[in-house]
């Protein structure tokens, strides 16, 4: 991460439920490295304050983790810390860093999928 990333760390994160989450559809991938390990998989939800990637791989409970959301947002670069683990299913991550510029576009990224998870009318 570059040295003008905004840090999350040291201002109060309330839980994940003051962060409504939002299903993602099968197309939103993070590409992600933790634990010296490099590993790409589906993002199946998505809060701003963190995510639930799926994955058979194990982490360890506060393991840094650095993401590269892959959308077309464009760019958007986090690191986060695991904060829950289903074996064999996926990976609880809290978000703890953001560059400013990539704030934005989890913004814009978050505003599509709501308006794509919203009950369309005929």
């Amino acid at each position: 991460m570059r040295a003008d990333k905004y840090f999350l760390a040291g201002r109060s994160i309330p839980s994940r439920r003051h962060y409504p989450r939002v299903e993602t559809p099968s197309g939103v991938w993070i590409y992600w490295n933790c634990e010296g390990r490099d590993d790409t998989s589906r993002v199946r939800d998505l809060s701003l304050g963190g995510l639930f990637v799926e994955t058979a791989e194990a982490r360890d409970l506060d393991a840094t983790v650095k993401l590269d959301f892959l959308v077309q947002e464009g760019q958007i670069r986090a690191e986060a810390v695991v904060r829950h683990a289903k074996p064999g299913s996926g990976l609880g991550l809290r978000f703890t860093a953001l560059t400013e510029e990539d704030g934005p576009r989890l913004t814009a990224l978050m505003t599509r999928l709501r308006s794509s998870s919203e009950p369309r009318t005929k």
